[in-house]
C-alpha cells in the first residue's frame, strides 16, 4: 500500500483559502441586500402628535409594503427647532438603517439666527412630501372670530396676546414675526416642542392663538371641530379648506408653508437612496395613500431629493432677507 506524503502546514492553508475563495463558496459569504430584515430608525424632530410625527409614522407603514422585510421604528427627539435630530442623523452610520425628517424652514433658517451643530453638507435629502400652509388658530370658543379681531386686540392690548409656535425658527414662528412687522403688533412668543404641544396648549386655553399649519388643525370632517382657522399663509386657499381665506386676500402679503420630508446620512449609498426614494415614490401614487393622506390632512407636494435640495438655496436667501429686515429672534 501507498502512503500519500504528508503535506506541509502552510500547503494545506493555502489550499482551504482556494476553496474559500472559489465560486461555490461565494454565496455563503455574500450579503443580504438592504433592508436585510433589519429594523429602519426614523429619527423624528418634534414631539409626538405633530404633523412630522403624524405623516411619517403613516409613511412607514406604507413603506413596510413596498421594501417586504423593512421594520421600521419611529424615535421622537424633540428639540431646539429639529436641530436634536439632524445632528442625530447626521452622525448615524450611512448604512440605511436611520433615516430621518427634514422639516423647512427650520433646516435652513437655523444657522441663519444661530451657531448650530449640523452640518446640512453631511445630510442628504431623500422626498419631500408636504408643502403645508402656516395658518393663524385660535379655539372655538375665543372673541376672535378673524384676522381682523386679532389685530385690532393685538393692538388694543400690545405685548398681553400669548402666540404658540413649534419652536424658534419654525415657520410659524417665522410667519409671526412677518405678521408682527406688517401690522404694527407685539404678541408673546411661546415656543412649544412640537405642533402636538401647541394644538393641546390652545385646546386647553393656556395661549390665545397659534401659528398651526393648515394639514395640523385636525378640524375637517367634524360638526364643531375644536379648533378655528383665521387665515393660512398659502399662495392660494387650500382645496381641503375652501373656506380659509389667505393672508394675501386680506391684504397682507406674507406666504409661509411647512414643507416636511426625508434625509439620510450625506454618504449613504447612492443605490440604497435611489430604493428608498423609489419606494417613497411609489407609496405616494398609490389611490390608498391619496386616501390616507386626505383622513390625515396631509397637503401632498412629493419631490424626490434632488430637486428638493435644488430649491433649498432660493428658501434660505429668502429667509436670510427676512432676518436682515425683521430678525425673528434677540
Amino acid at each position: 500500500m501507498t502512503i500519500p506524503p504528508i503535506l506541509p502546514r502552510r500547503l494545506v492553508l493555502t489550499a482551504g483559502a482556494a476553496v474559500a475563495a472559489s465560486p461555490l463558496a461565494r454565496p455563503a459569504l455574500a450579503q443580504t441586500p438592504w433592508p436585510a430584515g433589519r429594523a429602519i430608525e426614523i429619527v423624528v424632530g418634534f414631539a409626538p402628535g405633530g404633523g412630522t410625527d403624524v405623516m411619517l409614522r403613516a409613511l412607514a407603514q406604507a413603506l413596510s409594503v413596498e421594501l417586504p422585510g423593512a421594520n421600521f421604528v419611529i424615535n421622537n427627539k424633540p428639540g431646539a427647532g429639529g436641530e436634536t435630530s439632524y445632528v442625530t442623523l447626521q452622525a448615524a452610520r450611512p448604512d440605511g438603517y436611520t433615516i430621518g425628517s427634514i422639516n423647512t424652514p427650520g433646516y435652513l433658517s437655523a444657522p441663519i439666527e444661530r451657531r448650530v451643530r449640523y452640518d446640512r453638507t453631511k445630510i442628504r435629502a431623500i422626498a419631500r412630501l408636504v408643502d403645508d400652509p402656516t395658518a393663524f388658530v385660535v379655539h372655538r370658543d375665543s372673541p376672535l372670530k378673524s384676522l381682523a379681531d386679532l389685530i385690532a386686540e393685538a393692538k388694543r392690548r400690545p405685548g398681553e396676546l400669548s402666540f404658540g409656535t413649534s419652536g424658534v425658527g419654525t415657520d410659524d414662528h417665522l410667519a409671526l414675526t412677518l405678521f408682527q412687522a406688517a401690522t404694527g403688533t407685539e404678541l408673546i412668543h411661546t415656543p412649544f416642542a412640537g405642533a402636538g404641544q401647541v394644538k393641546n396648549a390652545l385646546l386647553a386655553k393656556h395661549i390665545d392663538a397659534a401659528g398651526i399649519n393648515l394639514g395640523e388643525i385636525g378640524m375637517l370632517g367634524q360638526d364643531k371641530p375644536a379648533l378655528r382657522p383665521l387665515a393660512g399663509m398659502g399662495a392660494q386657499r387650500w382645496e381641503m379648506m375652501p373656506d380659509v381665506p389667505t393672508f394675501r386676500e386680506l391684504g397682507y402679503d406674507i406666504l409661509m408653508t411647512s414643507e416636511r420630508g426625508i434625509g439620510a446620512p450625506r454618504s449613504m449609498p447612492d443605490e440604497i437612496a435611489q430604493q428608498l426614494q423609489d419606494a417613497i415614490a411609489r407609496v405616494v401614487a398609490k389611490p390608498q395613500w391619496a386616501e390616507k393622506a386626505r383622513q390625515i390632512e396631509l397637503p401632498m407636494a412629493y419631490l424626490p431629493g434632488a430637486e428638493w435640495e435644488a430649491q433649498m438655496p432660493a428658501q434660505e436667501a429668502r429667509y436670510r432677507q427676512i432676518w436682515e429686515k425683521t430678525p425673528w429672534q434677540q
